[in-house]
C-alpha cells in the first residue's frame, strides 16, 4: 500500500480532486507571497503610480481577509455570520471605486469640435432645388 492509498482512506474519494486543486492553490498563494515579501513595501510602492498603489493595497487586504474567511470555515465558524463578511464587502466597494477611476482614465475624451463637424456633415440639409423633388428625382406638383 503506497502513501497515496493511505491518504485516500483518510477522507472520502469524492473530494480528492477538490483537495488536490486546493493544495495547488495554496502553493500558488505561497509563491505569490514569497515574491511579494522579497521586495520591501516602500521600494515596491515607489515604483507604482498612486492608482496602482491603491490596487495593490486593496488586493492585499482582500486576500488577507479571504484567507481569514477560509480559516474561520476550517474552524467550524460560519464566516457569513462573522464581521469578516462586512469587511470583505467594504473592500469590494473600494475596489469598485478604484475600477471606476481607472475606467474613467482609460475612457476616450470626446473631441467636441470633431463631433459637431461629423453631425453637421451627416445631416441632410435641403436646399431650394431638393425641396421640389422626390426620392426618385421627379418634381412635385
Amino acid at each position: 500500500m503506497s502513501d497515496d492509498d493511505v491518504h485516500m482512506e483518510d477522507y472520502p474519494t469524492e473530494i480528492h480532486d477538490y483537495l488536490v486543486a486546493f493544495e495547488k492553490s495554496l502553493g500558488s498563494v505561497d509563491e505569490m507571497l514569497k515574491t511579494m515579501m522579497s521586495v520591501s513595501r516602500n521600494e515596491l510602492l515607489q515604483k507604482l503610480e498612486p492608482l496602482e498603489q491603491a490596487k495593490l493595497d486593496l488586493v492585499s487586504v482582500y486576500t488577507l481577509n479571504s484567507m481569514f474567511w477560509v480559516y474561520l470555515a476550517t474552524q467550524g465558524i460560519n464566516p457569513k455570520e462573522h464581521p469578516v463578511k462586512q469587511e470583505l464587502e467594504r473592500i469590494r466597494t473600494y475596489m469598485n471605486k478604484v475600477k471606476e477611476i481607472a475606467d474613467k482614465k482609460k475612457a476616450s475624451k470626446l473631441d467636441k469640435g470633431a463631433a459637431s463637424r461629423f453631425v453637421r456633415n451627416a445631416l441632410w440639409e435641403p436646399n431650394a432645388e431638393n425641396e421640389h423633388t422626390t426620392k426618385k428625382g421627379k418634381k412635385r406638383k
